[in-house]
């Protein structure tokens, strides 16, 4: 567990160790482009508006065939403003006269670079230009992108475009809401409804009439596109294969097939319901009927109520019978412009009753009410299968008289122009760099250019993360407690497994005998030797030196004697009628074996070590195989046992 935990702490470190040294070199980096901040920091106001790096901006250029390009960085040559106005509308706001000007990004300016903006708010906007040639709906892709700002975020208006159809008597001066058009596609947002359209205006081969095809929605969250006041890439991808792709910023949010994904679709069914079919009158669409057959049962009571009266119910003690719940305000006063004749007679406002307020309760005592056990409502038959029923009716099928099929959709009315047609809540909606091409790598090249620039500076521009916190947390202010709890639990879980715990002595306690029960008095007398122990150990090393010299000359005594005892036992074994000598012997030997048992035991209760039934026994044993033939063997044992 300690090496786990050690692990655990080596990561932290490690960890802490790896930000702060990001967090270095993302200040010296940060130094490095700042060169001089005291001076900086003297023209904040002046360089407010200036990229926090060098950009050198020249206008887009195409790099391969295209049908019209503007960057509107020469102003607003070759585009029209509507001079007409809507139809069916009050003439307050018929009038195509909101207005349009060609201007800088107010936040992450590119300087040299300018774009159409939409200046009015709660007005019509109209204005478009001439394709540099039609783009014809044959074996070719179309390409169709812009760029789009929302400097003010956006409460409710659109930024998308409309590729107006190809006539004879197409008049931009009187471009308007009903001005035919092939294509419309861009954001569009109203509420909290955010949009992206992609819609083509399909031409019937039967009846040559025009009908809307809508894209079904993309399946992506497109608020951040619309709030966060960046500048946005919006490209349509469509292809002679019938199929269609809607990007933002280069990267797919939709795509489907013309003939599938299309509401309504493109083909209509081969079968439409019969209008002239009608349900008959006998027809049985309810599965289930109540039993014809059931029967009331006799002791079933419709008149039983649903509660009754608790008859064990008891009035409480204290209860106030004839105090009111209510009682006039004692400090209530008739206003003085109180006419009675007008208002009536005064009377003061109620107050509840101070005195129920200690008392269970007030005015006359009713019993509450309780459920019914008897109690089993309206009668009714059970329900079972309905022999009769026919399901559910529907008008019988008949071909569909206005069934056409069209295989190739992508083959629409031709574009010969562009326009903006919006309305808008908000002002300042940004556009730029629109192309219409036939090639995916010469509108890639394009945005490089234009957007991909854009979005160079206003990364640059970006404020630190910890800005990034510190703004979101003025929005939500509840941040702050993530904020708080985020850095307090690596500090906490730090502080819990890192900080060095104290160190306690460890002893080496003998396995106490499972099997011997240990008394109150053996374990205080066992702790007072466990203490004891520290006092013991240095004593001993004290006395290590002197008890060496004690055994060996004791052992060279045991061993003179045990020599002599040998040849005396020798010499008196040739004598066979002196055996009452032996037996002296013997038992002095016996003797000698006891007074070395009790030494050992002596000694090892001055030791003070606690000792176990399994020890006593081992040394028995060896006491006792201390009393046999070798004359060397007892004096060994008993120098382990002081040891």
């Amino acid at each position: 567990m300690h090496f786990q935990w050690d692990w655990l702490c080596l990561g932290v470190l490690l960890i802490s160790s790896v930000t702060a040294e990001t967090e270095n070199e993302e200040n010296l980096d940060a130094d490095v482009e700042v060169e001089d901040f005291d001076m900086q920091s003297q023209e904040t106001e002046v360089d407010r508006d200036k990229p926090s790096i060098e950009v050198v901006y020249q206008t887009p250029k195409p790099t391969g065939e295209v049908y019209f390009t503007e960057t509107f960085d020469g102003g607003l040559s070759g585009w029209v403003l509507s001079k007409t106005k809507k139809e069916d509308i009050d003439d307050n706001i018929a009038k195509y006269d909101g207005r349009w000007e060609v201007e800088e990004l107010k936040e992450n300016t590119v300087p040299g670079d300018r774009g159409l903006v939409l200046k009015s708010v709660a007005k019509h906007h109209a204005i478009s230009a001439m394709l540099t040639k039609p783009f014809i709906f044959d074996d070719k892709p179309l390409i169709v992108q812009y760029e789009v700002n929302f400097q003010k975020g956006i409460d409710c208006g659109g930024a998308y475009i409309k590729l107006l159809s190809s006539s004879d008597d197409l008049n931009l001066e009187y471009f308007f809401d009903r001005t035919p058009y092939t294509i419309m596609f861009g954001p569009d947002k109203c509420g909290e409804d955010y949009k992206l359209h992609f819609i083509f205006r399909h031409k019937n081969p039967k009846t040559g009439e025009y009908d809307e095809k809508h894209a079904e929605r993309p399946d992506v969250d497109l608020k951040k596109f619309y709030l966060d006041k960046k500048t946005h890439l919006y490209t349509l991808v469509l292809k002679p294969d019938d199929t269609f792709e809607m990007l933002i910023d280069q990267t797919v949010v939709s795509k489907g097939s013309l003939l599938e994904n299309m509401v309504p679709p493109v083909n209509p069914s081969k079968e439409i319901e019969d209008p002239s079919d009608k349900k008959p009158d006998d027809w049985d669409e309810r599965p289930k009927i109540p039993d014809p057959n059931a029967v009331k049962p006799d002791d079933w009571d419709e008149d039983e109520p649903s509660k009754i009266e608790d008859p064990d119910a008891v009035k409480p003690e204290g209860w106030l019978d004839d105090e009111p719940e209510y009682v006039p305000d004692p400090n209530a006063k008739k206003p003085k412009d109180w006419d009675e004749e007008m208002d009536g007679e005064w009377e003061a406002p109620q107050i509840p009753n101070p005195k129920c307020e200690t008392a269970p309760g007030c005015g006359e005592w009713v019993r509450p009410m309780k459920n019914n056990p008897r109690y089993k409502g309206k009668w009714r038959a059970p329900m079972i299968d309905n022999p009769n029923y026919q399901g559910i009716w529907s008008p019988r099928k008949i071909p569909n008289p206005d069934y056409f099929e069209d295989l190739h959709p992508f083959k629409m009315t031709t574009v010969s122009a562009i326009g903006l047609e919006l309305w808008s809540m908000t002002s300042d909606i940004y556009f730029d760099n629109f192309i219409i091409c036939s090639e995916k790598e010469v509108a890639d090249h394009w945005a490089a250019d234009g957007w991909g620039l854009k979005k160079l500076v206003a990364s640059a521009n970006e404020p630190g993360m910890f800005s990034q916190l510190v703004t979101a947390a003025e929005d939500h202010p509840w941040l702050w407690v993530l904020y708080i709890l985020t850095l307090a639990l690596p500090v906490g879980l730090g502080v819990l497994f890192c900080w060095p715990a104290k160190k306690t002595d460890e002893y080496d306690f003998k396995k106490p005998d499972v099997s011997k029960q240990i008394r109150k008095g053996e374990l205080k007398q066992e702790r007072e030797e466990f203490e004891d122990d520290e006092i013991d150990e240095e004593k001993e090393n004290e006395d290590t030196a002197e008890d060496e010299r004690r055994e060996m000359e004791e052992t060279k005594r045991e061993f003179l004697k045990d020599t002599k005892k040998m040849g005396r036992e020798a010499s008196l074994s040739e004598d066979e009628g002196e055996g009452g000598e032996d037996l002296d012997d013997d038992e002095e030997e016996n003797e000698v074996a006891d007074e070395e048992e009790n030494e050992v035991a002596d000694a090892t209760q001055e030791e003070g070590g606690m000792s176990n039934k399994s020890d006593s026994e081992d040394e028995k044993k060896e006491a006792d195989e201390g009393t046999g033939d070798h004359p060397l063997r007892s004096v060994r044992k008993r120098r382990v046992r002081k040891d």
